[in-house]
């Protein structure tokens, strides 16, 4: 019976399983011993039930760094990493889309360490989420050493690939079902990373069009500037065989490789030593090249800070009559380090741009670098390592964004919430981590999901059913789903004040089938609005709703908060059932959206 119940789910039967049913007959005389009925089930739950199926977009790959794969000091080349990073990458894009797929973006990449000869690169792969004919894929980079076995990370990336059918037709896209809790943040945080690629380029724009237009050379002692066309590099390539992939094009990592090696010559003439690359900015690949095409690649510092510099770099390709128009292929933005011999940065030399286009991009260079402290402090950095509140300007409003999203459903998706309290209707959760205690509060209204959403997300409306809010001012409408409210609370903090905070409201509707509606809350500080003696500025680091559709007319509808220390005793006061505030307070937002939701049926 057992050996047929796995057989008839496709169970592969192991040898223990096999040795366990024939009593071991193998060198032994004696009859097989009768069984009773448990222990076979026993033996069938806790040998023949399947481990977790791996995800079937999942590559990994490992690399044995030799000779031939490093620069001068006998490092890995970062050039030759990005091409195995793009190779894994493909690979796995195209197990889930069944067909051919091509890079067209790159999220920025930072190094945490170098690679040496004899060491071994492991880098996976696996798909996060596939949206129309695109997908995410996340790629983990990490080397080990094989004499001591230690480990260490190099990266994490996020590439963007598009599936290709016939004649280079779109392809869509079947969606992808994640399985652990990994995978099911990663998935749902996809949606907000896709988001802010869009707008990377307004960002930049927006920042420029706010800053001086007149060009502000820095001043640095005992160094003459270095005129940015010294820098300047260009270099060919023709387009081989190996360089291209089974279609024909050539590879997205074979185009950064080569782009990696000017952009190297371009810094060593403004430092006169061995730079080490620190950084690449998101990019995006506007069109292919094909085997027999000459790329043109052209680098250039733009741009000398103290401690590092920016080096652009563009690709173009041309076809065998280089006379005839090009086409840009790319462009990126490298950020180098000169190290001394403790592995510290050195002061590098000032850069003089050229007037016209070497100003314009000398003064993006700033902007970039500005934007790139944005999205590593706020987005790339662990959410725990993020302050309460962030301040906010218009050069970060995406990224701030970003992470008041991200922060939340990265909440939602975790796997250990533990039932605590149920009282009627109103289920309460709690989920215990070492730095916070987070709770969880849920029920189902009779409503439709973008009704409760439309609702919820105006906090100007939230003291008609949460008693301890005494009011909320929206002071800026950031656009069209992120605002800043000043929120005055009716909860005295323990110097007798009234509680204040000033929080940013970022909502999002479904990307997809399934996804939920989203309102996010966070804190963040605004010039206009400090804190204030007459109360006690509070803050809150990751709160919201999300609104699941259970049917046309009835809502999953759940509020989730990472409680802060003025907040915790509070929480497990109602955690503990010594109050019942939390559950009164959830069972008030039901009845006002019953009752909003009624008044709206009769005006239609």
């Amino acid at each position: 019976r057992c050996l047929l119940k796995m057989v008839k789910e496709n169970i592969v039967v192991p040898e223990e399983i096999l040795r366990f049913c024939c009593n071991d007959l193998q060198g032994s005389t004696s009859p097989p011993r009768a069984r009773e009925p448990g222990e076979w089930d026993e033996m069938l739950e806790t040998m023949a039930s399947p481990s977790p199926a791996r995800n079937p977009t999942e590559v990994q790959m490992s690399q044995l760094v030799l000779p031939c794969h490093t620069n001068h000091r006998g490092e890995l080349s970062t050039g030759q990493l990005l091409k195995w990073i793009d190779t894994a990458a493909c690979l796995s894009a195209e197990r889930h889309a069944g067909c051919p797929c091509v890079t067209a973006s790159m999220d920025d990449i930072y190094f945490e360490h170098t690679i040496s000869v004899g060491q071994v690169v492991n880098i996976k792969a696996k798909v996060n989420r596939a949206f129309n004919s695109s997908m995410e894929v996340g790629i983990q980079v990490s080397y080990e050493d094989l004499c001591s076995g230690k480990h260490w990370s190099i990266c994490k990336a996020y590439a963007t690939f598009v599936a290709q059918g016939p004649l280079g037709m779109k392809v869509k896209l079947k969606p992808l079902v994640p399985q652990t809790e990994e995978e099911k943040t990663e998935h749902s945080i996809a949606a907000e990373r896709r988001r802010m690629r869009l707008v990377h380029k307004d960002t930049l724009k927006n920042l420029l069009t706010g800053s001086p237009h007149e060009t502000e050379l820095e001043t640095r002692d005992g160094s003459a500037a270095v005129p940015a066309e010294k820098t300047r590099v260009e270099s060919v390539e023709l387009v081989l065989p190996p360089h291209a992939n089974h279609q024909g094009n050539t590879f997205g990592g074979q185009i950064m490789a080569w782009m990696e090696n000017v952009a190297t010559i371009a810094a060593s003439r403004l430092c006169h030593a061995h730079p080490t690359l620190r950084a690449i900015e998101m990019f995006h690949f506007r069109g292919p090249s094909q085997v027999g095409d000459r790329l043109v690649l052209k680098a250039i510092v733009n741009n000398a800070f103290k401690n590092s510099m920016e080096v652009g770099v563009c690709a173009e390709a041309y076809g065998q009559e280089m006379s005839i128009s090009c086409r840009h292929i790319n462009s990126a933005f490298m950020t180098f380090v000169v190290l001394d011999q403790e592995g510290q940065p050195r002061t590098l030399p000032m850069v003089a741009p050229e007037p016209g286009e070497g100003e314009r991009r000398y003064r993006e260079a700033s902007a970039r670098k500005k934007i790139r402290l944005d999205r590593k402090y706020v987005v790339s950095c662990k959410q725990t390592e993020v302050p309460l509140s962030v301040p906010w300007d218009q050069s970060n409003k995406v990224y701030l964004s970003y992470n008041n999203v991200s922060a939340l459903k990265t909440l939602v998706a975790k796997a250990n919430w533990t039932l605590a309290r149920e009282k009627e209707k109103v289920q309460m959760y709690t989920l215990e981590e070492d730095k916070f205690l987070s709770f969880r509060i849920e029920i189902l209204v009779h409503i439709a999901a973008d009704r409760a959403f439309s609702l919820l997300s105006d906090l100007r409306r939230r003291h008609e059913w949460d008693r301890h809010y005494a009011s909320a001012e929206l002071v800026q409408q950031v656009d069209d789903d992120d605002m800043i409210y000043h929120v005055v609370s009716q909860t005295l903090s323990c110097d007798n004040k009234p509680q204040d905070f000033v929080i940013l409201a970022s909502r999002r509707k479904p990307c997809s089938k399934g996804d939920p509606y989203v309102v996010a809350f966070r804190s963040v500080t605004l010039p206009t609005h400090p804190a204030s003696t007459n109360f006690s500025r509070g803050e809150t680091v990751c709160s919201g709703f999300c609104i699941w559709p259970e049917s046309e007319e009835m809502s999953k509808v759940a509020y989730y908060n990472q409680a802060t220390p003025g907040y915790l005793n509070y929480v497990t006061t109602n955690v503990a059932g010594l109050s019942s505030n939390l559950c009164a307070t959830f069972e008030a937002c039901e009845k006002f959206l019953l009752k909003n939701n009624e008044a709206l049926i009769v005006r239609l």
